[in-house]
């Protein structure tokens, strides 16, 4: 098969879909991997390591879609990528396609098969391709939250960690999934006093098992959440249902239980945010007030820390482009139903339930779609 790495060109999105070692896993196999001049730049991986693994180094995007019958990205395809798919192209790649119905629409058009990392699930439960994400954009939350509460930077002025005399920082992790775990991680390693809203009893006695003692789990109701909006310097929203559109837990009039200068760094923003006021931001700007509170909502928050993002991305991916590589699409997906799970679109079809849910389309079960 030929595989494709083209450059992402999403706001400051400086991961890649394949290190080195995931084309010479490929190109080993006998596939052939067409690297698009530069993908790798931001992610200090060089045109020279990917040739010297056999890659084929082209000069545009066109190229790289024009003669791959399988596209490897980080990030969904923008406006101006859409005409370069395909009937029958596969694009592998995190789409997030339940609060994007321009996205959804224009991949049915195009006719290629989606393969969505986000929802490619473990028989347990999992989603092995997001968590790697979700600890870089968990541990990153606190960072920023921490910079922003700087009074030069619209903030209230709070040191996260405070200082003797001085009370830390109150920190609101709404859900406790991979980001709630690790953003709670890092406030409370970071001297924060943190509450940790979750629905599930079992994962909460989890938590509150291996949580530090300045982590306060609480059943997750509109009652337990108005109370610590309250007190809140920072909200860190990481709630996540698998596929579908996050739930809108904070409302606009919840606002007003904040104090001014607050911040609300809402990671759910990729599947439509969990504030009623979040909207997706970019690395080059990043922030936004509404009634006085900063809102932090970039959509690819792990392309700051792009090095990092990469090599935790693809050690998950690369296991399964083999697979797809290997077999195709439609034998693999009938081998491995984690990578079936990650069919959302098929040849004009929706093969996802919460995404055709979401945009009021027509479901059809990926196994009733013609290869």
């Amino acid at each position: 098969m030929i595989i494709g790495v083209p450059k992402e060109i999403k706001d400051n999105e400086n991961r890649v879909a394949a290190t080195p070692a995931t084309v010479q896993a490929l190109t080993s196999r006998g596939h052939t991997v067409l690297v698009q001049k530069g993908a790798g730049a931001g992610s200090g991986i060089s045109d020279q390591s990917y040739e010297s693994v056999d890659a084929k180094i082209v000069a545009t995007a066109r190229q790289v879609f024009k003669g791959a019958e399988l596209i490897m990205k980080v990030k969904e395809p923008l406006p101006s990528e859409y005409p370069l798919l395909r009937l029958g192209q596969i694009l592998f790649a995190y789409l997030h396609l339940a609060p994007d119905k321009r996205l959804t629409e224009a991949l049915l058009a195009r006719k290629i098969v989606g393969i969505a990392y986000e929802t490619m699930e473990t028989a347990d439960g999992r989603l092995p391709l997001l968590e790697p994400m979700s600890e870089v954009a968990g541990r990153m939350a606190v960072h920023v939250a921490a910079t922003y509460l700087s009074k030069p930077l619209g903030g209230r002025g709070v040191l996260m960690g405070g200082v003797p005399g001085v009370p830390s920082a109150t920190v609101v992790i709404l859900g406790g999934g991979i980001v709630g775990y690790n953003a709670a991680r890092v406030a409370a390693g970071m001297g924060a006093w943190v509450y940790l809203l979750e629905k599930n009893p079992v994962r909460m006695r989890y938590l509150d098992e291996v949580l530090p003692e300045n982590v306060t789990t609480l059943m997750s109701s509109q009652m337990s959440m108005e109370s610590c909006l309250r007190r809140a310097d920072v909200v860190i929203g990481a709630v996540l249902i698998h596929g579908a559109k996050a739930p809108r837990l904070v409302t606009r009039q919840m606002l007003k239980l904040m104090q001014p200068g607050a911040v609300i760094v809402d990671v759910a923003v990729d599947q439509g945010g969990c504030c009623e006021t979040t909207r997706p931001t970019t690395h080059s700007d990043p922030i936004y007030l509404v009634d006085g509170i900063v809102h932090y909502c970039v959509a690819n928050m792990p392309g700051a820390y792009a090095r990092t993002s990469t090599f935790a991305l693809t050690n998950v991916t690369t296991p399964y482009a083999l697979q797809i590589a290997d077999k195709g699409w439609h034998a693999a997906a009938r081998e491995n139903l984690e990578i079936a799970r990650g069919l959302n679109v098929i040849h004009g079809q929706v093969t996802n339930q919460p995404v055709a849910l979401a945009h009021r389309l027509r479901y059809v079960p990926w196994t009733k779609v013609a290869a």
